[in-house]
């Protein structure tokens, strides 16, 4: 095996090694992966002169935790932020030979670790295992975490208190060591102190917020259904296959430039708007020269999808250097929410209603959705995300509504992160899709029939969420099909998806070109699939 080799060269250098399994988190793995994981991991420890420590995340063992217990390895990491209501019976099957690691410190937040809340599963466990069996770390690898709070000097002595970056949480750990045995420590009673003081802050519970959140059934749902939408719709006057994009368009150089200049001050706020609106122009005459039929302004006052709208929002704050990698190379700096969310004022309207005064054309309006806002922010752990959720829903309902008054009736809520948010396992993900539908449907429910509601959601594996997309209710979804074509399409054939599909036919994010004729091939597929099952039109998306 592969890793018997790699553990063979590891062996000199070092005492242990972990190897991490997180699948151990999800389902019940199926057999023929239980008997191959069993295999496998007798096959390591006989192999390994080292000390092998199995480490499962981001969930509870649940049903797998049999299994991981009968490893073989000679440590057992589990993750205690979220599956710490299975520590008693981790201590009761636990083998003799096997110590136990508790990922006490979350690595997914920014927030100090809760010391009064971990020591007593620390005491649980080392007062069943004793002390040299139990071990101290992080639920995860620091990866997800920014590296430094003293590297942030801007941000409110209030917020900043409560935080903790990657080498802060390195000392939570060594620090729950070394105090396991004194937890009226003065550290614990300092961290008892500045909750406490936090509790009180007036942006944690702002009251008009918090009664907003009494929503009604009437508040989740359209006026009509889609039916009697799409005949209302019907003054749109679209073409048969109507075409747009997704949104988006490139961020130059020269944009990011005069965005840096208005920050720092070298240029006033009136030429920096000037500089946007010819941007915007620039791209509404491109896109009515290609003859592309729903046109969008392009975006090129937006800094990021989440930090343009955070930046806007009551209840936000932003770090200096709090990046973390999203995906290969590319890294973000994530929005904080900290306290009860809200809209300050409108945050789209002007921009969007200066690109529709350039055009006879219909100009989506843009907004980033409720749950993608959530999952791509550090979110505050005093309350529940579903309830934050709804609290970003709301907002984003203010703007919709404001929107629709200003004349725009096409509107794009993206949902990038939907996929994303889904936790491993059934049961929490069918509650996370209940909170997670109703978010966006309360979010877009509130406009009239005639106005068309959009939705995209790229490069997301939704295949088998099909059901839970369809509670969501747009009248239209743009989907990613220049990868996943053939795949998407048997799973529309599989679901009976009434609403309006708009397939993406052009991948953005390689340096492909395709072919003309690939890109009618993928499109007539589609429309052989709808026209089938009569789901109504479809929409060529870039």
């Amino acid at each position: 095996m592969a890793y018997a080799d790699l553990l063979a060269s590891l062996a000199p250098l070092c005492d242990s090694i972990q190897i991490e399994e997180p699948v151990l988190s999800t389902e019940l793995l199926p057999p023929a992966a239980v008997r191959r994981l069993t295999e496998t991991y007798a096959g390591l420890n006989a192999a390994s002169s080292n000390r092998l420590m199995v480490t499962t995340y981001f969930g509870s063992l649940e049903k797998n935790f049999p299994l991981a217990l009968e490893s073989g390895c000679a440590v057992l990491h589990v993750d205690m932020v979220r599956g710490r209501d299975e520590l008693g019976n981790i201590l009761a099957a636990i083998p003799d030979n096997m110590a136990l690691s508790l990922g006490v410190v979350n690595g997914r937040n920014i927030w100090k670790a809760d010391f009064s809340r971990i020591l007593p599963c620390i005491e649980q466990a080392t007062a069943a295992l004793g002390s040299e069996r139990v071990l101290l770390g992080s639920s995860c690898s620091l990866l997800h975490s920014p590296v430094d709070i003293d590297a942030e000097t801007a941000l409110p002595v209030h917020i900043r208190g409560r935080m903790a970056f990657a080498v802060q949480k390195c000392a939570e750990v060594a620090a729950l060591g070394r105090i396991a045995e004194q937890a009226t420590s003065q550290k614990i009673l300092n961290r008892i102190a500045d909750r406490q003081e936090v509790a009180t802050h007036p942006d944690l519970h702002i009251g008009a917020v918090r009664q907003r959140a009494a929503v009604t059934s009437a508040q989740l749902s359209r006026q009509s259904s889609y039916p009697s939408r799409k005949e209302a719709q019907g003054w749109l006057a679209l073409p048969h296959l109507p075409t747009t994009t997704i949104g988006s368009f490139p961020q130059t150089a020269e944009i990011r430039t005069i965005r840096r200049d208005c920050k720092n001050g070298s240029i006033s706020e009136a030429v920096y708007m000037a500089a946007m609106q010819r941007e915007i122009c620039q791209c509404i005459e491109k896109q009515e020269q290609l003859g592309l039929d729903v046109l969008v302004h392009g975006e090129a006052e937006r800094n990021d999808m989440v930090e343009y709208f955070g930046q806007q929002l009551g209840g936000f704050c932003f770090t200096q250097n709090g990046w973390v990698q999203s995906y290969g190379s590319r890294c973000v700096k994530p929005p904080v929410i900290y306290g009860d969310v809200y809209r300050k004022q409108p945050m789209t309207i002007d921009w969007i209603r200066y690109a529709q005064s350039l055009t006879q054309k219909p100009v989506k309006g843009k907004l980033t959705g409720p749950v993608t806002i959530l999952c791509w922010s550090f979110v505050r752990k005093d309350l529940r995300r579903a309830d934050v959720c709804k609290q970003i829903a709301l907002a984003i309902r203010d703007e919709v509504l404001d929107l629709e008054k200003a004349g725009v009736r096409i509107i794009q809520i993206d949902e990038a992160a939907l996929r994303e948010g889904m936790p491993l396992t059934r049961a929490a993900a069918e509650d996370y899709f209940h909170w997670a539908v109703d978010a966006f449907r309360l979010a877009t429910s509130g406009v009239a029939d005639s106005t068309q509601i959009h939705t995209h959601m790229c490069y997301s594996e939704f295949n088998a969420i099909l059901p839970w997309i369809a509670q969501m209710d747009a009248d239209v979804i743009s989907i990613e099909s220049s990868r996943s074509g053939m795949e998407l399409l048997d799973a529309f054939e599989r679901f009976n998806y009434a609403n309006e599909v708009g397939p993406g036919v052009y991948d953005i994010h390689s340096p492909r070109v395709p072919a003309t004729e690939e890109m009618a091939e993928l499109l007539h597929a589609h429309l052989g699939t709808f026209q089938r099952r009569d789901c109504g039109l479809t929409r060529i998306v870039a």
